[in-house]
């Protein structure tokens, strides 16, 4: 192991915390004291972690509880504060093994199915849990969050088939920042490898978020960048790259900002999106009453469901039609480009809904 770090100053996943939480409670459950600093084991490859944790006890009958605080870091991120709570106890197996299983608060592919966590958050826990289990003992290792299904409601998690909470799928210790420069660097980087590829045919899709990539995996679209929150800066370099044709294919609660003129994303910078859909509205004829009903919605999704099938999608359309008008003017601002920008929007079940004039001319064209 090449030595140990303090937690990193980007923040650590969620995986990470329940780690460190499991972790103290197996401890206290062999018999030892409560250790307030765990140290996380990530491979030979990488440092350990000391992890914090807030505290650990017994309960009856093999039982064990776990507890940490989330700490993600610099910036706004909903799991800050979190209290994380893991019940490990033991279980009848003929080797070291765990069974995990979600709590309340965490995240399952549906109402009846597995716990939602990554590859990255399993290894972590088998890793850091498997060497300290006694011949014969198997563990279960139930992660809990107390707050985690209402936080749950504010994140796409119902776009993959999440339900009931949050899921916990970091791929790595330290939190990644989409809106941090050092992240627009890399999609820029990544955009000049991509065009510079001698196969590059001027058509790029660029996906919002990894329910985006996802989808564009699933239609067969292609070539993808995934891009942040800068928006912006992206499709000006694009541009500047040589892509002819741009298909921007998002969740329609993200690319709504763009509608308003909002080209990062990230909602500590700006949100305005239900302001931004009353405008829409206002433009499709709705009524005074129709408009306050939207402005009073808790989210873009839940104002679309409000409305009836023929205004959803005429403010939809409308919507599209908007990103790629905002969309056009804004790389304008910067020099002149032939590159045409087409927008597709997809709702919280991943269901692509709308397109504007653009990506009804050129959707099924980038898809060949």
């Amino acid at each position: 192991m090449s030595g140990s770090i303090a937690p990193s100053s980007s923040g650590l996943t969620l995986p990470v915390w329940v780690a460190a939480a499991a972790k103290a409670a197996l401890q206290v459950l062999l018999g030892g004291p409560f250790n307030a600093e765990q140290q996380l084991n990530q491979g030979s490859d990488r440092p350990s972690l000391q992890v914090p944790v807030s505290s650990a006890a017994p309960l009856a009958d093999g039982q064990a509880l776990g507890i940490s605080r989330c700490d993600p870091g610099p910036g706004l991120d909903l799991t800050r504060d979190l209290e994380v709570w893991v019940r490990v106890a033991w279980i009848a197996a003929t080797q070291p093994v765990l069974e995990l299983q979600a709590g309340e608060g965490v995240g399952r592919f549906g109402p009846e199915g597995d716990v939602c966590l990554s590859g990255f958050a399993r290894e972590l826990l088998e890793r850091n849990l498997l060497p300290l289990l006694p011949p014969g003992r198997g563990l279960l290792v139930q992660p809990i969050l107390p707050q985690g299904r209402t936080l749950a409601e504010r994140t796409s998690n119902a776009a993959f088939g999440v339900v009931d909470g949050l899921a916990l799928i970091g791929t790595q210790a330290e939190v990644q920042r989409s809106a941090a420069p050092d992240q627009l660097q890399q999609v820029l980087a990544d955009l000049r490898a991509l065009a510079a590829d001698h196969a590059f045919q001027g058509r790029l899709v660029l996906v919002i978020g990894e329910n985006g990539l996802a989808l564009a995996r699933q239609q067969g679209l292609g070539p993808v960048l995934k891009v942040g929150n800068w928006v912006g800066p992206v499709l000006v370099a694009a541009a500047e790259a040589g892509v002819q044709d741009l298909l921007l294919l998002g969740y329609h609660g993200k690319l709504i900002k763009l509608a308003g003129g909002i080209f990062h994303t990230h909602h500590h910078l700006a949100d305005g999106r239900l302001e931004v859909l009353v405008a829409l509205g206002l433009d499709a004829g709705l009524s005074a009453p129709q408009l306050l009903q939207l402005r009073g919605a808790a989210s873009v999704e839940e104002a679309f469901q409000v409305m009836d099938a023929d205004q959803a999608r005429a403010i939809g359309q409308h919507l599209a039609a908007m990103v790629e008008l905002r969309s056009q003017s804004y790389v304008a601002r910067y020099g002149a480009w032939p590159m045409r920008i087409s927008a597709a929007l997809f709702d919280r079940n991943r269901t692509l809904r709308w397109w504007g004039r653009e990506g009804e001319k050129r959707f099924f064209t980038l898809r060949d």
